[in-house]
């Protein structure tokens, strides 16, 4: 298009690495995002998502973390997307010591982790079973006044069951609002990279056949009583 004279403004660069995205392939996106480039036009958050997409789904993390500063980490008129990717770049290889690097880096950079921001890294700490690290994580959001959603449950859920230490989640959850009603409010880009922990899944199974007004509390309860009445767990709750 641009060869025969046509002018190429932002929507219509950006839709060609949509386009990409969906029906050709990664070098086909590189290359739609370096005439792009070329042309001094921006990536806008869309294209940012579908280029995040193709690397994801071939697993092309390394090059994701490449794209992802080629296009400025400093940028603001994206949120805390570029970081939030860039966060689950490493998680998803649990490359722990250098997510937390770049966790601090982001904040110094002076952005305000969200709910996905705390999410990649409890995720990460859940699978990996830092209860610590999780739980330093938790007053961090509370601290920055982060509502936590049912990933955030699930993966202090997921973290204790794993270990069996169902007896102490009732611990674990003393400082967490148990009696509100879930929600998910974490980017799905989330999952495609960590996927969703048992709770997560079991929770949406629950809460898709048997509408009603849940509450962490009671998701939790039954939650318990699928996965362990073959043991005959008890717990107060």
């Amino acid at each position: 298009m641009g060869s025969r004279g046509f002018s190429v403004d932002s929507a219509i660069g950006n839709a060609y690495i949509i386009y990409y995205s969906l029906f050709g392939s990664l070098t086909e996106i590189e290359a739609a995002y370096g005439r792009l480039k070329r042309s001094r036009i921006l990536i806008e958050k869309d294209g940012i998502r579908a280029m995040s997409f193709a690397y994801i789904k071939e697993k092309k993390f390394y090059r994701l973390g490449e794209f992802l500063r080629d296009v400025g980490l400093g940028r603001r008129n994206v949120g805390n997307l570029l970081w939030n990717l860039l966060l689950l770049s490493y998680a998803a290889n649990f490359k722990m010591k250098t997510l937390q690097r770049e966790f601090l880096r982001m904040v110094e950079a002076g952005f305000h982790p969200d709910l996905t921001t705390f999410n990649i890294r409890a995720l990460a700490f859940s699978k990996m079973s830092l209860f610590w690290d999780l739980h330093l994580s938790l007053e961090h959001m509370k601290h920055e006044q982060v509502v936590p959603d049912l990933v955030t449950y699930g993966c202090i859920v997921d973290a204790y069951l794993d270990k069996r230490l169902g007896m102490n989640l009732d611990f674990a959850l003393s400082k967490m609002n148990v009696h509100a009603s879930p929600q998910v409010f974490t980017d799905p880009f989330v999952f495609e990279v960590l996927g969703k922990g048992g709770f997560h899944s079991s929770s949406e199974a629950f809460l898709e056949f048997k509408r009603k007004n849940w509450t962490y509390k009671e998701l939790i309860s039954t939650y318990l009583k699928k996965k362990y009445r073959s043991n005959q767990l008890f717990w107060n709750y």
